[in-house]
């Protein structure tokens, strides 16, 4: 029988080393520029999972992370600040931060048991007492959302979509593929039918 908690740990893992293998191979540039109306970017959505997992899988157990984030520290948090890089952000400062916040969360998993309980203090007081299984599914749930959205910006920038892309075609079927998407849409066009 697989044990629950190795289960939920493998699937973070996993989430996360989808979320950095949509990096590879990208220029500062591209890491970072907005490439939906929101502003959905690359690097940001590192920088956001690198606060989550410092958060939700250290400081939420008494586990503080062990170097400061400004926008945590001044509170732009809480205007999108963790969202994007600033200027001076670089990518490898980025990845660096979220691979430490990832070993600071593998610990606390490692040492603490399911239902050890934690506290998210910015959380309304009524669910603020939580456990280390709740939040070490919240993180999985983070970690996969922000995984796929990972998937849709990288292939925004280069075509290149998620991991199993290639093994379901080559471009001409692929172009071949989402054409018959387009015919599809396009029997509801607005004003025609």
């Amino acid at each position: 029988m697989v044990d629950l908690k190795d289960e939920l740990h493998r699937k973070l893992r996993e989430g996360r080393a989808g979320l950095l293998s949509r990096l590879d191979g990208l220029s500062e540039y591209d890491l970072r520029r907005p490439l939906t109306p929101s502003g959905t970017n690359l690097l940001g959505l590192v920088k956001h999972l690198a606060g989550l997992e410092y958060g939700y899988l250290g400081e939420a157990f008494g586990r503080p992370a062990p170097e400061k984030m400004a926008w945590i520290e001044d509170g732009s948090i809480w205007d999108g600040a963790d969202m994007w890089a600033r200027a001076d952000e670089s990518s490898d400062y980025l990845t660096g931060l979220y691979r430490r916040a990832c070993a600071h969360g593998d610990r606390t998993i490692g040492e603490l048991e399911l239902d050890s309980p934690g506290s998210v203090a910015h959380w309304p007081a009524e669910r603020r007492e939580t456990t280390l299984g709740m939040l070490l599914v919240r993180m999985v749930a983070e970690t996969a959302q922000h995984a796929g959205h990972a998937d849709i910006v990288r292939e925004l920038v280069d075509g290149k979509g998620g991991p199993d892309r290639d093994a379901q075609g080559d471009d001409a079927q692929w172009r071949e593929y989402v054409a018959r998407i387009q015919a599809a849409a396009d029997a509801y066009t607005p004003g025609e039918g």
